[in-house]
């Protein structure tokens, strides 16, 4: 089965990122906003994967998001994001559920972000990104909580687990 770790923002910022994701986003069916936390994988072994996030969760704390401007990974591809800028403890989060039982190779350097459009044409994606790098985001809220999530056989995304962080989790 074909699992992946990510957070999912509030209800708020989900809102603000559907209003663009529902044009621009060709995966807005798919799964809802979120910040990808570990890439999917595959694994048989549920098990396993459940326990050791279990353990991970408790060495990390709560912690503040903080979604700060727009921006894209042009020229890589045609992909817009809000970013969310890197603290301490999302760092350390994310190298946490990629090291030791859950290592994998990862395709991209982790860049924490929520996608908002995807899979654009370039006349399309140069005036998208040129509009949105004209609005202003500051957005602050607590990470809480993670979520291991699978992929069902349309290609959707589904929680499985959700797991508290922090010591009393």
């Amino acid at each position: 089965m074909k699992y992946g770790v990510a957070i999912f923002p509030s209800k708020q910022l989900q809102d603000k990122a559907n209003s663009l994701r529902a044009r621009y986003d060709s995966h807005y069916a798919l799964i809802p906003p979120h910040i990808t936390l570990k890439e999917a994988f595959e694994t048989e072994d549920a098990k396993t994967l459940i326990g050791e996030i279990k353990k991970i969760v408790k060495e990390v704390n709560p912690f503040t998001l903080h979604v700060f401007k727009y921006s894209a990974f042009n020229p890589m591809n045609n992909t817009i994001y809000m970013g969310v800028q890197e603290s301490e403890e999302l760092i350390s989060l994310q190298k946490k559920l990629n090291t030791g039982v859950l290592e994998q190779e990862q395709a991209y350097q982790f860049v924490p972000h929520i996608t908002v459009g995807q899979d654009l044409e370039d006349d399309e994606f140069h005036d998208v990104l040129g509009r949105l790098r004209m609005e202003s985001i500051n957005h602050e809220e607590i990470c809480d909580r993670i979520q291991l999530l699978y992929q069902l056989d349309n290609g959707s995304w589904t929680v499985y687990e959700t797991f508290l962080l922090g010591k009393d989790s």
